[in-house]
């Protein structure tokens, strides 16, 4: 079992930088692969990115390729979204999610209660 507890969501405007943050409870977290995904109102939810237990690897998908930067410190049990050049279709609920296995899907057995972000032209 991993709890996580997202933060560093806001408002901000088009074009400024977010770094999300997402601490896990257990020092067991370094076990695990963890990945971003948001979901805006009437919308799927959508993997953004994802890191391997120890950093060494790293996906991006279509969203935020270019944008984004997915990076994890297991001393502080913490992982990082940095999305840059924000826009305001960015605006949406932002979970992060831990599994053994880093998958692209959804397919995540542990997530966050989310932080949102806001973005506004």
């Amino acid at each position: 079992q991993v709890h996580l507890h997202e933060s560093g969501g806001g408002s901000v405007q088009a074009g400024g930088s977010l770094m999300l943050s997402c601490k896990a409870s257990e020092s067991t977290f370094d076990n695990y692969a963890v990945a971003w995904f948001r979901q805006a109102p009437g919308k799927e939810r959508e993997q953004l990115a994802a890191i391997s237990w120890n950093g060494g690897a790293t996906f991006y998908t279509e969203p935020v390729e270019g944008r984004a930067t997915i990076s994890r410190d297991n001393t502080v049990k913490t992982v990082y979204l940095r999305l840059d050049n924000l826009m305001p279709e960015d605006t949406a609920t932002y979970y992060c999610a831990a599994n053994y296995l880093m998958k692209r899907s959804s397919d995540y057995a542990f997530w966050g209660q989310g932080t949102q972000v806001t973005v506004s032209s």
